[in-house]
């Protein structure tokens, strides 16, 4: 009697999952439900940022008091725009709107999101859930962009729809330019009027602002009302008396500082409106202390410092010389030199300006020219840069310096301001890219528009210096690297790629014959035996998960023509012939004969390895053991012996 085990692969099983997170929120403020989901009206959705590139925060509106959360899945797993079972739900917290806005607002935080990975979301309730949106997330390491907006201040022209257009525009012309960049950064005043809800459908208007995370700043415009902190929740904000103006944060007003980690760039965002304690707030020391506080504790995890607030202590139009920027122009810049901030983005003068390197409120390097095109911070330099309008709606013209002392003349260029290396104002709507490189920042400024609609403010009267030949839609008007500081040692820096994934797989190691059991011996007790090996099999696992595997193996019934036996005979001793990947046997299966056990009829182990084993390969046996009754027919009998993986 011979027996045969050909070899035949299985398709191997994979059991994978991806777990995004629960958050469940307590005490949050969520009142029992007043209304049923289904009448709900959901509106006003945001897609914000995370307190880390894993995480977004969503914030909308909701007509109804009732409980509602984010549904969230990887694109790829919705079917026919359907979400599967498996999407992760993140409850919503949030309350009543102030009377003028009316309905509640709602807020969630997406957690434990994977890179390179595009998401599918939606918010609301069962029943009641809002259209899907879509964002994708990139490599989580290395280098990105992202993108500043000057004061959209939707409304400032006195004609939202232009306003809203000129905003959509920049949005669309920016993104189909930078489709990869990965935050969208405010410089503050979204809308003309703090409370006023037609402002803020207007600059909510665009679903780019439901596909990439906007990262919020208050301005002078915004901060007069709750509505700013209704629809744009921020991570990692305190709210404390301090950082609002009039030291009242259950006031109807807008307030509050906080700071986010986005690939080794820490980003601290101001409320620059608490400036003076005369107001009732902390003023600037509180700060400067805010600041001094969050770059100790967290400027170790991060290689870069960016700023961000909405009045401008170094622009070159109207609000140049205001009083209050010369207050936060003399508070702000020594501690921001001292701790080593590398960018400070702002906003409210509407006109691009980008400065020399300032050093503790002076010019760094005297020997800085006008528009450098690469500039080298030196221990304490610093670069600000003020964005002109994103949306049309406002520009105001460069004024002139004088001889006060802080708005001076540049000894290199008189009729500009001493801190001014660049500023521009053609009354056409830009934005500033910041490029995020592993040793330098590349920061420009980037038109959207022209003098042709939309644009409201030329629209509506403004005279207009931009020449469409010349200077188009998506022309640089400034362009500075800026390189870091570096001390006087030598910084050695390397990029570690994310390891190739590795692969995990078995074969016959060697010559796949047939596996002959010879013949069969018969014994006494009315029964034949006969013995083998298997085919060595090699196992090999170079994944740097290292994740655990297993391989199993399982025969049919042995067969000769229409004669057959159970392979519930076969039996078998599993063992490592050679060590590696982790592997351990699998354990001893005796011969059904006799037992009624079931032998390789059912799927047993050859060998595993568990959860952080060492990459590497192996080799698995096994000696076969076959026991058959006396009464089965003469014959040449095979069968196969069927091997599954299963690796996660």
């Amino acid at each position: 009697m011979r027996t045969h085990l050909s070899r035949r692969r299985r398709v191997a099983a994979s059991a994978t999952a991806a777990v995004l997170g629960v958050a469940v929120a307590l005490g949050s403020g969520v009142a029992t439900p007043a209304l049923a989901a289904d009448t709900a009206t959901l509106s006003s959705v945001i897609l914000g940022v995370g307190a880390n590139e894993t995480q977004r925060i969503v914030s909308w509106y909701s007509s109804a008091d009732n409980a509602q959360a984010i549904q969230l899945a990887p694109t790829a797993d919705l079917v026919n725009g359907e979400f599967p079972a498996t999407a992760a739900t993140f409850a919503a917290v949030g309350a009543a709107n102030i009377a003028t806005s009316g309905g509640y607002n709602r807020h969630a935080t997406i957690t434990g999101l994977k890179e390179n990975t595009a998401y599918s979301y939606r918010v609301g309730s069962e029943g009641n859930w809002s259209s899907a949106y879509a964002f994708k997330t990139q490599d989580f390491e290395g280098d990105y962009d992202f993108l500043f907006y000057g004061d959209p201040q939707i409304g400032a022209s006195g004609n939202v729809a232009k306003d809203q257009a000129g905003w959509t525009d920049t949005l669309d012309v920016s993104l189909a330019a930078n489709p990869n960049a990965e935050l969208l950064v405010s410089g503050g005043d979204q809308v003309e009027t703090a409370n006023t809800e037609s402002q803020w459908n207007a600059f909510l208007a665009s679903d780019k602002l439901r596909q990439y995370p906007w990262v919020a700043t208050i301005g002078n415009h915004d901060v007069g009302g709750k509505a700013y902190e209704q629809h744009l929740f921020t991570p990692n904000t305190d709210r404390s008396a301090a950082y609002y103006s009039n030291g009242q944060p259950a006031s109807n007003t807008s307030g509050g500082d906080y700071w986010y980690i986005y690939k080794d760039t820490l980003f601290i965002d101001l409320n620059s409106n608490s400036y003076a304690t005369s107001q009732g707030g902390g003023g600037d020391a509180a700060h400067v202390a805010y600041v001094t506080d969050v770059v100790k504790q967290h400027g170790g995890d991060a290689k870069w410092t960016v700023l961000v607030y909405h009045h401008s202590i170094y622009s070159a139009a109207s609000h140049a010389k205001d009083s209050d920027a010369k207050v936060r122009r003399t508070d702000f810049p020594k501690t921001f030199s001292d701790l080593g901030v590398d960018l400070v983005l702002q906003g409210h003068d509407h006109v691009y300006a980008r400065s020399y390197l300032i050093k503790n409120g002076e010019k760094a390097n005297a020997a800085e020219q006008p528009a450098a095109e690469d500039v080298f911070a030196g221990p304490g330099g610093v670069l600000y840069v003020t964005a002109n309008s994103a949306s049309g709606s406002k520009y105001y013209d460069i004024t002139k310096p004088d001889a006060s002392g802080t708005n001076g003349p540049d000894p290199l260029k008189p009729s500009d301001y001493w801190y001014s290396s660049v500023q521009n104002q053609e009354h056409v709507r830009s934005y500033v890219k910041v490029g995020v490189r592993s040793d330098k920042l590349v920061v420009e400024n980037i038109r959207s528009g022209s003098c042709a609609a939309p644009n409201a403010s030329v629209e509506l009267g403004s005279s207009c210096t931009n020449t469409t030949e010349a200077q188009p839609v998506g022309s640089v008007v400034d362009k500075v690297t800026v390189h870091p500081y570096h001390g006087d040692s030598q910084d050695i820096q390397v990029n570690v790629p994310n390891a190739k994934p590795g692969e995990f797989g078995w074969t016959i190691d060697g010559y796949n014959g047939l596996v002959d059991l010879g013949t069969a011996v018969e014994q006494p007790g009315d029964y034949f035996t006969a013995a083998g090996k298997i085919n060595p099999i090699k196992v090999s696992d170079s994944r740097r998960s290292l994740s655990p595997w297993s391989l199993s193996a399982s025969v049919g019934d042995f067969k000769d023509a229409d004669k057959t036996f159970s392979g519930s005979y076969l039996g078998w001793a599993p063992f490592v012939a050679d060590a590696g990947a982790g592997a351990s046997a699998g354990a001893a299966v005796e011969s059904g004969f006799g037992t009624d056990g079931k032998g390789l009829s059912v799927s047993r182990g050859l060998g595993s390895a568990a959860q952080g084993h060492a990459r590497g390969s192996a080799r698995l046996g096994a000696d076969l053991d076959l026991k058959i009754p006396a009464d089965v027919a003469k014959g040449n009998y095979r069968t196969t012996l069927t091997i599954t993986a299963l690796s996660s």
